[in-house]
């Protein structure tokens, strides 16, 4: 079977493409491709679950919202970078996380990689 990293590094409420790279995640998900998600960098807001959504202040609605779900499409466990481990927003999620080291032999570990 084939394998395919996704790595995520935009922020929660930050752009539409946040929202769509998640939803097109999801759908390969749902066809049966075995995904991995890693999220980098400002994409760790998506960690964050108490975000409301106000359409006064944000054009998008939160990404994070849409996390929340991965573990009915077997997205579980999410995977951050161990530098990230004592970062206040992995901390406090409550979502299923693995941490990893970021090198050459883990991305060639996959079929494709993604990088949204």
């Amino acid at each position: 079977m084939k394998t395919v990293l996704v790595i995520l590094t935009h922020a929660n409420l930050g752009a539409l493409q946040v929202n769509e790279s998640i939803a097109a995640t999801m759908v390969f998900a749902t066809f049966g491709t075995k995904i991995k998600v890693l999220l980098q960098d400002a994409a760790l807001s998506l960690l964050n679950s108490e975000v409301i959504f106000d359409p006064l202040k944000h054009a998008f609605k939160a990404g994070s919202n849409m996390v929340e779900s991965f573990e009915f499409y077997d997205l579980s466990p999410i995977m951050v970078e161990s530098r990230f481990q004592d970062h206040p927003l992995v901390r406090q999620s409550q979502q299923e996380i693995e941490f990893i080291e970021l090198n050459a032999k883990f991305i060639q570990s996959f079929n494709y990689v993604l990088y949204w």
